[in-house]
């Protein structure tokens, strides 16, 4: 007859579950880790600062957990309204989460705005794992002194240095980030990676391009309504009708290009990568129209679909 602690070591290990907000600086890779974690891209990436623009929700489950990652805005200090609203949602995230991850980019640090997040942890008292992200890119012996100093300023559940391009650390990361989180429920089936839809998602990878492939203002001052989204099952076809919304007429200019052909990469770039995302062909139309001033009023806000706070 088998004892007490045999039958105790032999119950599975409760389920746990729940949100753990992304945070960080413009550009500390929130975004290429929740797609390297995922497996799969739910949010879009570049080399440019701010080009998350509202929370995106990436799902992993595993045996005994699941995750639901929130993916913020860069915190930095807004001056107009529309960058102010983008602040506000990465601060809401922080309020509704159960644990957060704060990112670090160890080859670009700025104390000074560091310690800003830090104050923000401060208030917010939730159970925070630090990432030192890129670590590929210094040498080790730089690394340990960074640790050393965030172990001091900060009482972080843990501290794990990783590459999210490399995948390295990225296993650790997840134990750590499990450990925060209460028991509780499956929130989602074991199969959903993101709850965004589908026309959201082919909205961002075509703005994803125009961030790729544009200069200056012109990045910022975009942004793309997804008009129609229509799948015919029978020839394994999405179209989709997507405009793009600039505040000049000179941005419009630069955007389609001479002859159409900057128009043209932008649409082919996104058709190829939504092709390969679905999985089934794209028919993609893009417009550019001129929305003057969209970044400065809440109604014109209201107009392209971001999300007020």
């Amino acid at each position: 007859m088998a004892n007490l602690k045999d039958n105790e070591e032999k119950k599975p290990n409760k389920f746990r579950s729940g949100y753990v907000a992304l945070i960080g600086l413009p550009n500390v890779g929130k975004s290429t880790l929740l797609n390297q974690l995922l497996g799969y891209k739910v949010a879009i990436a570049t080399p440019k600062p701010q080009t998350t623009r509202f929370q995106i929700r990436g799902v992993l489950t595993g045996e005994d957990f699941q995750i639901i990652f929130v993916d913020t805005p860069g915190i930095h200090d807004a001056k107009d309204l529309f960058n102010r609203l983008m602040v506000e949602h990465a601060l809401k995230a922080i309020e509704e989460v159960d644990s957060i991850v704060f990112i670090v980019d160890v080859t670009n640090r700025n104390s000074k705005a560091e310690e800003k997040i830090i104050e923000i942890l401060r208030q917010a008292n939730k159970p925070t794992i630090l990432a030192l992200n890129k670590i590929d890119l210094i040498k080790k012996g730089e690394l340990l002194p960074m640790i050393d100093f965030f172990s001091r300023i900060f009482p972080f559940k843990a501290i794990v240095p990783i590459s999210a391009l490399e995948r390295d650390g990225l296993e650790e990361l997840i134990k750590e980030i499990v450990e925060t989180l209460p028991e509780g429920p499956m929130y989602y089936d074991a199969e959903t990676i993101t709850d965004q839809p589908q026309r959201l998602l082919a909205a961002e990878i075509i703005r994803e391009k125009i961030f790729m492939l544009t200069r200056q203002e012109v990045p910022y001052s975009t942004t793309v309504v997804v008009e129609e989204f229509e799948e015919d099952p029978e020839r394994n076809l999405i179209r989709i009708q997507a405009t793009v919304y600039v505040e000049k007429d000179s941005q419009k200019g630069i955007i389609i290009g001479k002859g159409g052909q900057m128009l043209k990469k932008i649409g082919t770039l996104a058709r190829e990568e939504l092709e390969f995302l679905f999985g089934k062909r794209i028919h993609l139309e893009i417009w550019v129209k001129v929305l003057k001033g969209w970044r400065k009023e809440e109604k014109l806000l209201r107009r392209v679909g971001f999300p007020l706070v």
